[in-house]
């Protein structure tokens, strides 16, 4: 029987009245048992007051979520962001380091929406922190009035590209996927393959070349009710098989 692999899922800093908290999405942590069959353990924003190398020898995933704030932009040598735009710098300071040093040790790594562009920043590429007014994309953004039935819904096509992740684990060459996102990538990074583009050529996922194990980012949120959706299902699934051969070396 395999092991349960023990899956790290990063959260955000929120003020709940007059204490700081330390949260994550419902629905990220129910994918990695529903779509990965992993045990989600919930990582603080704590930066530097985490032990990483102990924390990565005894973790078999981490998955990278999404999250209303965006990464703060002096990470990636961007403009400073419009009045009002939510960061959250106790996230910067943890997920950043421990996406790039849980790549390097081999352990399988998932980011989804925030943790995509994490991905992308910590290996040296940069952000567009509006994707809608820059000329030539769609608005990716979902219609905030909208019931989240709505808002989730498929949006538009993704192409997604021959020879990668994506294509290996059973995807066909164009899926519909949710479309819930202001920011996008401007510049990929280094070392990073595109995986699937949306029809504006926005680049919509991408996998770290050369990594040991499984390191995927997906711009999208396959987490959402991953169990009726099979492309959304299949990433989670090949996350997860990843996570439980680390599981069974260690």
């Amino acid at each position: 029987m395999s092991r349960l692999p023990i899956i790290g899922v990063t959260s955000d800093t929120k003020q709940i009245g007059p204490h700081p908290y330390h949260v994550t999405g419902d629905k990220y942590v129910r994918a990695v048992v529903l779509g990965a069959a992993g045990l989600p353990v919930i990582i603080p924003s704590l930066g530097e007051l985490l032990d990483q190398p102990t924390l990565l020898d005894n973790l078999h995933g981490l998955l990278f979520t999404g999250s209303p704030s965006n990464v703060e932009p002096h990470h990636y040598n961007g403009p400073a962001s419009e009045p009002g735009t939510l960061h959250d710098p106790a996230r910067d300071s943890t997920t950043l380091p421990l996406l790039k040093a849980a790549i390097a040790a081999g352990v399988p790594v998932l980011g989804v929406c925030r943790g995509f562009q994490e991905m992308n920043v910590v290996f040296g590429g940069t952000l567009h922190q509006k994707v809608h007014e820059v000329e030539g994309f769609m608005d990716h953004r979902e219609p905030q009035d909208e019931p989240l039935e709505v808002q989730y819904a498929p949006r538009h096509a993704l192409h997604v590209q021959p020879g990668g992740i994506l294509a290996g684990i059973g995807l066909p060459a164009q899926i519909e996927v949710n479309s819930i996102h202001g920011q996008g990538v401007q510049r990929l990074a280094p070392g990073l393959r595109v995986e699937a583009l949306a029809p504006d050529g926005l680049i919509e996922a991408f996998s770290v070349e050369g990594a040991k194990s499984f390191a995927l980012g997906v711009q999208w949120h396959p987490e959402w009710q991953v169990r009726s959706n099979p492309n959304y299902l299949a990433i989670f699934q090949a996350f997860g098989e990843a996570c439980r051969k680390r599981a069974g070396q260690r």
